[in-house]
């Protein structure tokens, strides 16, 4: 009898009815807004903030992934975005003829993530040999490497012009290029991705990692293989920036130089952290924020008679008063007020209050 009540609640069934029970209100209403946001938007929103938004929080995810399970700070997760998009534009359709292999889009996707998580093992090894700021730095110099290689080479990725006349597929009678079907793509690759990192993080290899990132000399002493872990979490985390990459080429019709940048390489870690770097939901409100930020907070300081290139400053402020009042991030803020708005939560010493 016990068995069976045991074999019941592991059910696939009875697993999914006890997550959607665990699931907060909050969250279910998000997914709800999010799922009927092409009826309460417009295309602009949904292709310039909401997909854009989604994009950059999968390359950030990446980066979470990295920081928050392995104590990894990568700062080349925009290097490998922008690896597997050029990838992706080569070896498929441009408008560059001389370096256009021209293969259809379900053959280059594959090997630009292929070649992408490849890319993304190489940095790994470099980077697994060293630990805290010389990790920072040494995954900086690659992001800085890459990006003067692309600028000047001119046989493979088209120098500073970069590779332009990149179509977005069309399969199953849908151009994906349009906004609604782009929002909906985007989301559900965010959403594939931020489950994915979710489980792995509670799969075996996902608390081994947390282990490592912990007391890697503990978990060497229990057998484990603390540099092949490390390399297999930014092979891992290679697989979720390659898709952003991707996408982010498809909606930009282009790559060039600019897109793996030294500052948009920073801009990703400032996302991550400000949404949150110990929740996979967290790059995604970051992105969200920045994405809103970037797309408004232009006119609005051109509005005020500011000059439009304190735009970064104003982020960086941002980034600061975040990080100042919650190092956690937004998602801080929000488990903050969470406990304090439930019933009989501790309250802070010295509040005048007691457990009633």
């Amino acid at each position: 009898m016990a068995l069976a009540e045991s074999s019941a609640r592991n059910a696939p069934g009875a697993a999914l009815v006890e997550w959607l029970q665990r699931i907060h209100p909050a969250w279910a209403l998000a997914a709800v807004v999010l799922l009927i946001m092409p009826a309460l938007a417009n295309e602009f929103v949904l292709f310039q903030i909401f997909a854009w938004s989604f994009i950059l929080g999968t390359i950030a995810l990446s980066l979470m992934f990295l920081a928050g399970y392995g104590g990894m700070v990568s700062l080349a997760q925009m290097t490998v975005a922008g690896f597997a998009g050029y990838m992706v534009a080569i070896f498929g359709v441009n408008g560059v003829p001389a370096i256009s292999i021209g293969w259809p889009w379900w053959l280059a996707t594959p090997m630009a993530l292929a070649l992408g998580m490849v890319f993304g093992a190489i940095v790994g090894a470099l980077a697994v040999r060293t630990e805290g700021i010389y990790t920072i730095m040494i995954t900086l110099a690659i992001a800085a490497a890459f990006y003067y290689f692309t600028n000047e080479n001119y046989a493979i990725f088209n120098g500073h012009t970069g590779v332009n006349s990149i179509p977005t597929p069309q399969f199953l009678g849908v151009n994906w290029r349009d906004p609604i079907p782009f929002y909906y793509l985007t989301l559900g690759v965010a959403v594939i991705c931020c489950w994915a990192v979710a489980y792995l993080a509670r799969a075996p290899f996902g608390l081994a990692l947390q282990g490592i990132r912990d007391n890697p000399r503990r978990m060497a002493a229990l057998g484990f293989n603390v540099y092949a872990h490390r390399v297999v979490a930014y092979v891992f985390a290679a697989l979720l920036a390659g898709l952003g990459g991707i996408l982010l080429v498809w909606s930009n019709g282009e790559i060039a130089p600019g897109t793996v940048s030294v500052s948009e390489a920073i801009d990703i870690l400032i996302i991550a952290v400000v949404g949150g770097i110990a929740n996979p939901i967290g790059p995604f409100i970051g992105a969200l924020i920045y994405a809103i930020l970037k797309t408004f907070a232009l006119d609005v300081l051109v509005s005020l008679g500011l000059d439009g290139n304190r735009f970064r400053l104003l982020i960086g402020l941002g980034f600061l008063a975040i990080v100042f009042f919650s190092p956690d991030g937004v998602l801080g803020f929000w488990a903050r007020w969470r406990n304090r708005a439930r019933p009989g939560a501790p309250r802070p010493q010295g509040s005048g209050g007691g457990h009633g």
